[in-house]
């Protein structure tokens, strides 16, 4: 083999077409753009316009909305917990919290908080701060020996949930 052999694979490289040079190029007149107007035109194009019908996104009724005092937590499971604990990245002695927990790095970003949920169990004797936790989880801490402290402040009797 010589340098000079080496070639791409046949129909590897395909030429551009050179658009509107003539009817007997095939690509001529309106180069491929259909008709004339704004739709022809490059840059402006009427999104969601269905000619003077009422167009989908305003025939559709708006629902929802956005709470801007929601508060975004991660969520960690207990044998994620165990499993940390196991591999010694994070000390029981000292209390277990979204700083401490980082900074393990089990958990990558704290956000507003951390949510503690019930999968899976725990042999260690931790004590926990986080800012919610579910009643299971809450129940194989303390069946464990260790504690969980809620940092966010308590729902009153008749608070929506």
């Amino acid at each position: 083999m010589k340098l000079t052999d080496i070639a791409d694979n046949a129909g590897s490289r395909k030429k551009r077409m050179r658009v509107g040079r003539g009817i007997g190029s095939g690509k001529g007149k309106q180069a491929g753009r259909g008709g004339k107007g704004q739709t022809a035109r490059s840059g402006v194009r009427i999104k969601g316009f269905e000619g003077g019908q009422m167009p989908l996104h305003r025939r559709l009724p708006k629902r929802g909305f956005n709470n801007v005092f929601a508060l975004e937590l991660v969520e960690i499971n207990l044998d994620r917990l165990q499993q940390a604990i196991d591999a010694n990245k994070i000390d029981v002695s000292s209390v277990i919290n979204a700083e401490a927990l980082v900074k393990s790095r089990v958990l990558r970003r704290a956000k507003d908080g951390v949510w503690l949920l019930g999968r899976g169990e725990i042999k260690a004797k931790i004590n926990v701060e986080v800012h919610g936790a579910s009643k299971s989880a809450v129940a194989a801490v303390e069946k464990a020996g260790g504690t969980v402290k809620i940092l966010a402040p308590a729902k009153e009797e008749g608070e929506a949930a």
